[in-house]
C-alpha cells in the first residue's frame, strides 16, 4: 500500500494529471471501458444481487456514462481561471482564482449500488485532475471482482488502481497519507475514517445515511404519491441510502395512502423473475431485517426465504417513535407508518432525531412545502417524489451532520476533488504609501475610509 501510494503521489508530481486533454482521455477510456464490458458488468450485478439488466443501467452504468458525458463536455470551463473583483485596496491587480487537483485520492465505496457508488466519484476525481486508489466494498464480492478486473487492465496502476480486500486491507490503506479520501458507507465505519484521516489532516468527504422521512399531507395527491413512494422504496429491495425510510402522514388520511400502496406493489409484481427486484446482499442483512418484522405490525407482505435471501415489499402500521422500526436505518423493503394530527408537532419530532440524508414532502400546499423546507435539516430530497433528485448532476448530492459531508455530483463532483487556489497579481509600477511607515492620523482616516467604501 505504502509503495503505491508512493508511486502515484511520483506520478501526481510529475503534473501529467493536470493537463485537461489527460483528463478527457482518461474520461473516454473509463467510458470505453464500461461499455466494452456491460454483459460481464451484467452478469456479476446479478450473481451478487439478481439485480436485472435493465436496473443495473438505470440505476448505476447509465448514471455514471451520462456523469462522463457532463463531464467531458463541461471540464475545459470547470477547470478554468475565474477571474474576480479585486478590491479598491489592492489597486491597481488583478484577482482570479485557479482550480488545481488535490493529488492522491481514496475512495473507499458502498456495496448497495456497488459500481454507481464507485465509478461516479473516480469520473469527479479524474475530472479534477488527481490519481485514484478506489477500494470497493467486499460484500459485492462479484462486481469488486470485476471492476478491479476490467480497471485494472485498462489503466496504469499509478494513476488508478482497483484494491481488493476487506477490513485488514482498508486499514492498511487508511495508514498511508492521501490528500483526500471520499467514503460512502455507514455511519459507525465513516467515524473510523474521519479519526484515520484526522491523523494526517486529510481532507474527507462522507457519504453516510439515515432515517429519511416522506411527510404526506391531507392535500396531498394520494394515488401519485403511493406510486412514486412504492418505487423509491422498494427500488434495489429498499437497500437505497436515499430511500423513504419511514412515512409520515396525516392520520385522516393513513387508511386510504395504505390501500394505494397496497396496490401499487400489487401492480408492479415485485419478483426476480419480473427483473424489478432484487435479493438482499448477505445472511446478515436478512437475518437483521427479518428480525424487524413484527408479526402485530404487518399491514401488508412480510414474506421471507432465507435460502433466496428475499423479503417481500411489506408495510407496517400503528408504528411510532419507540418501536425498534425506528431506531436505525431500515436498509430493506420494510416501509414504516407513523401518523399525526398537528403538522407542526410532526416537524418537531422529525427534528429530535439525527439529520437525514433525505427527506421528502408530499403536499398540494405551498406553505407546507416550504415550512419542510425551512424546518428540517438535511441533505437533499424532493416535493412530491422521492429519490430521483440524485439524478440531476446540477443539483450537488451530500448529507448535512450524521448523514455525512461534502457534496458530489457534476460540478460539484469537480469541486469535492479540487482545491481552489487564490491569487493576487500585482503589477510593480505603482506602489501606494498608505500600508507602510510611518503611520499617521491622516493614513489611518483614508485607510477607514477606503474599507468602509469598499
Amino acid at each position: 500500500m505504502k509503495e503505491l501510494v508512493a508511486q502515484q503521489r511520483q506520478f501526481f508530481n510529475s503534473h501529467t494529471t493536470k493537463d485537461i486533454s489527460f483528463r478527457i482521455k482518461q474520461l473516454t477510456s473509463l467510458e470505453d471501458v464500461l461499455n466494452d464490458n456491460i454483459e460481464l458488468l451484467d452478469r456479476a450485478i446479478y450473481n451478487d444481487f439478481k439485480k436485472s439488466s435493465f436496473e443495473n443501467y438505470m440505476t448505476e452504468i447509465g448514471i455514471v456514462l451520462y456523469d462522463i458525458k457532463q463531464a467531458k463536455k463541461k471540464l475545459t470551463r470547470w477547470s478554468s481561471k475565474q477571474r474576480v473583483k479585486t478590491n479598491l485596496g489592492n489597486f491597481p491587480a488583478k484577482s482570479y482564482i485557479i482550480p488545481e487537483p488535490l493529488g492522491v485520492t481514496l475512495i473507499i465505496s458502498s456495496w448497495n449500488y456497488p459500481y454507481q457508488l464507485s465509478l461516479a466519484p473516480i469520473v469527479a476525481a479524474i475530472a479534477a485532475g488527481n490519481t485514484i486508489i478506489l477500494k470497493p466494498s467486499e460484500i459485492s464480492s462479484q462486481t469488486s471482482g470485476v471492476m478491479a478486473s476490467i480497471l485494472n487492465e485498462a489503466f496504469n496502476p499509478n494513476f488508478l488502481k482497483v484494491i481488493q480486500g476487506g477490513v485488514q486491507e482498508t486499514t492498511e490503506l487508511l495508514k498511508q497519507k492521501f490528500d483526500k479520501i471520499f467514503f460512502t458507507g455507514s455511519t459507525t465505519v465513516g467515524k473510523i475514517i474521519y479519526k484515520a484521516a484526522a491523523e494526517h489532516l486529510t481532507p474527507v468527504t462522507l457519504e453516510l445515511g439515515g432515517k429519511s422521512p416522506v411527510i404526506i399531507t391531507k392535500d396531498a395527491n394520494i394515488k401519485m404519491a403511493a406510486k412514486r413512494i412504492v418505487w423509491g422504496k422498494f427500488l434495489n429491495a429498499g437497500q437505497t441510502c436515499i430511500a423513504p425510510d419511514y412515512l409520515y402522514v396525516d392520520a385522516q388520511i393513513s387508511e386510504t395512502l395504505l390501500k394505494a400502496l397496497t396496490k401499487e406493489i400489487e401492480k408492479a409484481r415485485y419478483s426476480f423473475e419480473n427483473d424489478n427486484y432484487v435479493q438482499i446482499i448477505n445472511e446478515r442483512n436478512f437475518d437483521r431485517l427479518a428480525a424487524l418484522l413484527d408479526p402485530s405490525k404487518i399491514y401488508y407482505g412480510g414474506h421471507t426465504d432465507k435460502a433466496q435471501r428475499y423479503i417481500a415489499p411489506t408495510l407496517l402500521h400503528d408504528i411510532s417513535f419507540e418501536n425498534p422500526i425506528m431506531q436505525e436505518e431500515i436498509f430493506g423493503p420494510i416501509l414504516p407508518v407513523l401518523t399525526f394530527t398537528d403538522l407542526n408537532e410532526a416537524v418537531k419530532n422529525v427534528q429530535l432525531l439525527p439529520k437525514p440524508l433525505s427527506c421528502y414532502v408530499f403536499t398540494s400546499s405551498e406553505q407546507v412545502k416550504n415550512k419542510i423546507i425551512k424546518e428540517i435539516s438535511f441533505g437533499g430530497g424532493a416535493i412530491n417524489d422521492t429519490i430521483m433528485h440524485i439524478s440531476n448532476p446540477n443539483l450537488p448530492f451530500g448529507g448535512v451532520g450524521s448523514s455525512g459531508f461534502g457534496s458530489y455530483h457534476g460540478h460539484a463532483g469537480f469541486n469535492c476533488f479540487s482545491n481552489f487556489k487564490s491569487i493576487l497579481d500585482k503589477p510593480t509600477w505603482y506602489e501606494s504609501s498608505l500600508k507602510y511607515a510611518p503611520y499617521t492620523q491622516k493614513k489611518l482616516a483614508i485607510i477607514k475610509k477606503l474599507l468602509k467604501n469598499q
